[in-house]
C-alpha cells in the first residue's frame, strides 16, 4: 500500500498534508473537551461559586466542541477530494499501461482480472484514502497523546487503561491472522466471477445452441458461493470488533468507577473533590485511548482490502511491456535517394512464444517489393498469423531481422511503424460507434496515395473518404439498405452485423487510411467466392501502390498473387507464384488439389 503512494502528485500530498494538521487540531479539540468538563464539575461541586463561571467553562466547551466539528468536516472533505483525483489518475495509468501490453503480457493477466483491477481495486484504495488514511494518523496521535494526559492520575486507573489496550491489541492481532488471507483470496474470486459473468454473456449464442442453461449457471453459482462464504467469513470474523470494543470501554469505565468510588471512600474529605476531578477527567481520557483503538480497528478493517487491492494495481503498472518503441520515425533511402515506401524484408528470422520451447518459426526469409501482393498458406499451426503479427510488433522476432522500409521494426517508433501498415486481424473486431466511426478508426489520412486530407476541419471523416473505403471492401451493399447508411449506429462488438459484414467493414478500416502495408490475416474466411473476388480486384486498383500481406486458407484468394510462400511446421517449404508451386512444392500441391478441380489446376 504504501508504494502506490508514489503516484501521488503533489498537490494531493499537499492537501494531505493540511488533512494532517486539521486531524491534529482536531484532537487537541477532543482532548480539551475532558479538562473543560474537570472545571464545570469543580464549579459545581465548590460551594460559593458563581453560576457566571459555569456558563463560561461550558461555553468554552462547546466553541471547543464545533472546532473539533469543523475540522472533522474539512478533513473528511480533502479526503474525499484527494481520494476521488488519486483514483482516477490510476484507472488513468492502468488504461494506459494495458494499452501499452502486447499479447505477451495480455497473457499475464486475464480480461476479467484488469477489469477487476481496474474498477473494485481501484475502488478500495479511493475508500482507504477517502476514509482509512486520516484514521490511520489520527488513532496512534490520539491515544499516545490521551495517554500523556493522563499520565500520572493514578496508578491504578492506568493499569486498569492499560489491561484494556492490552486485550485489544491481541483481538485485533487474532482477527487479522484469520481475515488477512480470506481478504487476498476475496480480489481472486471477484475475478472469477467477473470471468465467468463474461464468458456466459460472450457465448451467450453457443450457450443457448447446446442447451448449457443449467451448466453455466451451476458454474456461476459456484463462483458466486465461494465468494459469498468468503465475504460472509471475513463480515462474521470483522463483526467481533465492535461488540468487543464496547465490551472493552464499558468494562474500562466500569473498572475507572469502581476504582475511583474506592479511592475517594478511602480518602481524606479534602482530597475527595481532587479525586472526583480526576476520576471524571481520567474516565473520559481512557474512553478517547479506547476511541483511538476502534478507529485503528476500521483501519484494520479497510487496509488489508486496500493492500490487496494495491498489490494487484501496482503489478499491472510494474508489468513493463517487452515490445519497447525505437526512436525512428522514417524508413531508409534507396540508391537514388528517395525513401523506401512498403517494403517489407525477412532475414532469418525464428520465433519462440514466451510460454513454449519449442519454435513457432525457424529461419523465415523473404522479401516483398512495394506494391507487390505476398500471400502465406499453409496447414493450421503452420505460423502464418504469427509472421505477419511480426511486422506490426505485437512480438518481436527471436532471432533474425524483420525490416520494414529497409529499417529493423525494433528501430521505429511504434506510431511511425503502425502508421505504415492497415492491419485486418482473423477476428473482426467493431466498436459501439457508427458505420463511419468504425472505417474511419484511429487514422486522418485518406484514401488515395498522395494523403489527400479525408477529414473535415474538425478532424471528423468526410463522408466521401468513408464511402470510398466501404466500396473498396465491397460494403456499400449493405451498407447502403441501413437506415441512416455511413451514420448507422453498431452495437458493442458489431453484435447487429453479421461475421462477414464485420469482415468487411475491418477492410474498409485499413483501406480507408491508405497505410504503405496491407496486412490480411485470414480476412476474407467469412467472403463468398464472389465478394473475395470483387474485394481483391478493388485492391488490385484502389492500392496499387500499397504492399500486400495476405494469409489465406483458400487457393482462390492467393492464386494471382505475386508471390505465394508456403509454411510447414514454421518454416518455408516453398516460395513462388502459383503455377511455379504446382510444380516443385509438394504441400502447396496437396493443398491445391484438395480445393480445386482438375480444370481449374490446369487453368
Amino acid at each position: 500500500m504504501i508504494r502506490i503512494c508514489k503516484y501521488l502528485s503533489k498537490a494531493e500530498w499537499g492537501q494531505l498534508f493540511v488533512g494532517l494538521l486539521l486531524t491534529v487540531a482536531q484532537i487537541w479539540f477532543n482532548l480539551e473537551l475532558p479538562d473543560y468538563m474537570a472545571d464545570i464539575t469543580r464549579l459545581v461541586e465548590t460551594p460559593g461559586s458563581e453560576m457566571h463561571d459555569v456558563w463560561v467553562a461550558g461555553g468554552k466547551m462547546l466553541a471547543v466542541s464545533l472546532g473539533a466539528v469543523v475540522c472533522m468536516a474539512l478533513t473528511g472533505l480533502i479526503t474525499a477530494r484527494v481520494g476521488a483525483s488519486f483514483s482516477r489518475r490510476l484507472r488513468s495509468l492502468e488504461f494506459s499501461r494495458v494499452e501499452s501490453f502486447g499479447p505477451a503480457e495480455m497473457n499475464r493477466f486475464s480480461t476479467a482480472s484488469l477489469i477487476t483491477r481496474s474498477t473494485n481495486d481501484i475502488t478500495q484504495i479511493q475508500m482507504f484514502v477517502t476514509m482509512g488514511l486520516m484514521l490511520l494518523v489520527q488513532s496512534p496521535i490520539m491515544a499516545v497523546w490521551a495517554v500523556c494526559k493522563i499520565a500520572g492520575k493514578g496508578f491504578d486507573w492506568t493499569l486498569a487503561t492499560g489491561v484494556a489496550v492490552v486485550v485489544l491489541l491481541i483481538a485485533i492481532a487474532v482477527l487479522m491472522a484469520l481475515v488477512m488471507p480470506k481478504f487476498k483470496a476475496m480480489q481472486t474470486l471477484t475475478d472469477n466471477i467477473n470471468r465467468v459473468s463474461r464468458e456466459n454473456l460472450t457465448g451467450l449464442r453457443v450457450v443457448r445452441a447446446y442447451n448449457a442453461e443449467d451448466y453455466q449457471e451451476a458454474k456461476f453459482d459456484r463462483a458466486n458461493d465461494e465468494l459469498t462464504g468468503t465475504q460472509l467469513f471475513t463480515n462474521r470474523a470483522m463483526s467481533v470488533m465492535m461488540p468487543l470494543m464496547n465490551t472493552v470501554m464499558n468494562g474500562l469505565m466500569l473498572a475507572v468507577y469502581w476504582i475511583g468510588a474506592y479511592l475517594i471512600d478511602a480518602a481524606d474529605m479534602t482530597d475527595k473533590l481532587t479525586l472526583f476531578s480526576n476520576m471524571v477527567v481520567f474516565s473520559s481520557y481512557s474512553v478517547q485511548v479506547i476511541m483511538s483503538f476502534l478507529m485503528m480497528s476500521m483501519v484494520f478493517v479497510l487496509w488489508p482490502r486496500a493492500d490487496v487491492s494495491a498489490k494487484r494495481i501496482l503489478e499491472v503498472l510494474d508489468t513493463e511491456p517487452t515490445v519497447v518503441s525505437g526512436t525512428r520515425t522514417a524508413g531508409a533511402k534507396d540508391a537514388a535517394g528517395r525513401e523506401l515506401r512498403g517494403e517489407v524484408e525477412f532475414r532469418d528470422v525464428s520465433f519462440t512464444y514466451p510460454d513454449s520451447r519449442e519454435p513457432m518459426l525457424e529461419h523465415v526469409s523473404f522479401r516483398a517489393e512495394p506494391g507487390q501482393t505476398v500471400a502465406f498458406i499453409g496447414s493450421t499451426g503452420s505460423g502464418k498469423s504469427t509472421l505477419v503479427n511480426l511486422v506490426p510488433r505485437f512480438y518481436d522476432a527471436t532471432e533474425g531481422r524483420v525490416l520494414v522500409d529497409g529499417v529493423d521494426v525494433r528501430d521505429y517508433e511504434l506510431k511511425a511503424l503502425r502508421d505504415k501498415i492497415g492491419y485486418v486481424p482473423q477476428r473482426s473486431v467493431m466498436f459501439k460507434g457508427t458505420v463511419a466511426s468504425n472505417v474511419a478508426y484511429g487514422d486522418k489520412t485518406g484514401l488515395n496515395g498522395a494523403g489527400t486530407d479525408a477529414t473535415d476541419a474538425d478532424g471528423t471523416a468526410t463522408a466521401a473518404g468513408v464511402q470510398a473505403a466501404i466500396d473498396v471492401a465491397q460494403a456499400s451493399e449493405f451498407v447502403s439498405k441501413m437506415p441512416d447508411g455511413i451514420d448507422a449506429e453498431i452495437a458493442q462488438g458489431g453484435s447487429n452485423v453479421s461475421g462477414g459484414q464485420k469482415q468487411r467493414l475491418s477492410i474498409a478500416r485499413a483501406v480507408w487510411r491508405h497505410p504503405e502495408i496491407l496486412v490480411f490475416d485470414d480476412s476474407f474466411s467469412a467472403l463468398d467466392f464472389r465478394t473475395d473476388r470483387e474485394v481483391r480486384e478493388a485492391l488490385a486498383r484502389e492500392c496499387a501502390d500499397s504492399t500486400k500481406l495476405i494469409v489465406a486458407q483458400r487457393i482462390g484468394t492467393i492464386m494471382h498473387a505475386d508471390r505465394i510462400i508456403v509454411l510447414d511446421g514454421g518454416r518455408v517449404v516453398g516460395q513462388g507464384t502459383h503455377h511455379e508451386l504446382l510444380e516443385n512444392c509438394e504441400v502447396y500441391r496437396e493443398i491445391a488439389e484438395s480445393q480445386l478441380s482438375e480444370a481449374e489446376l490446369a487453368a
